[in-house]
């Protein structure tokens, strides 16, 4: 599975045959096919096991206290910082989550948006747990706040991760708790409004 989100990451899915997965993992179309009943079935179960996994880093992340301004700041830097550290661990499944899987088939594609969608439902959730702490002032717009949140950290992770990179390389300049920290004061100040 490994060697074919690497494949699957850098060549795209199309591009990526059977034959160049049992090759990368050194095993025969045999084996694979003992394991898998297609291409399709490999790269669905390569976004499930992926979205699992980040999706209980966000959910690490929920508040369980009340706080202050500052203490919201650190909680969000803390599960940034565990988010942009699993995506720097993991850049093969978010080059393929982020890139790579927009251009596949319709069931992958989807799979690709549900895990979006799932990922935005996590941080909602944690919004919300935030307002019942009286952390975040109630809104009936938190679907939208959610939504645009998930766009500045995908867009973030997007180009942390991937560039185009201009005048500074982010990544090898910033580090994740770097990344996490700016975008966390970002964040606080856009959920207050």
């Amino acid at each position: 599975m490994g060697a074919a989100l690497e494949l699957f990451a850098c060549k795209g899915y199309h591009s990526t045959k059977i034959s160049d997965v049992v090759k990368a993992a050194g095993v025969s179309q045999g084996t694979f096919y003992w394991y898998f009943q297609s291409k399709e079935q490999l790269v669905l179960e390569l976004i499930e096991d992926g979205k699992e996994k980040l999706i209980h880093v966000i959910e690490q992340g929920y508040r369980k206290h009340a706080g202050t301004a500052d203490d919201m700041v650190r909680s969000s830097a803390r599960l940034l910082t565990e988010l942009f550290a699993f995506a720097d661990r993991n850049r093969e499944l978010m080059a393929f989550l982020l890139i790579k899987g927009q251009g596949a088939d319709p069931p992958v594609r989807e799979a690709v948006s549900q895990t979006w969608i799932t990922f935005e439902e996590a941080f909602k959730n944690n919004m919300l747990r935030a307002v019942e702490l009286g952390m975040l002032p109630r809104t009936h717009d938190l679907p939208l706040r959610a939504s645009i949140l998930v766009c500045l950290i995908t867009g973030v992770l997007s180009k942390w991760l991937f560039g185009p990179m201009h005048e500074v390389d982010f990544r090898s300049a910033y580090s994740p708790a770097e990344i996490a920290e700016e975008t966390a004061k970002f964040e606080f100040r856009g959920l207050l409004g």
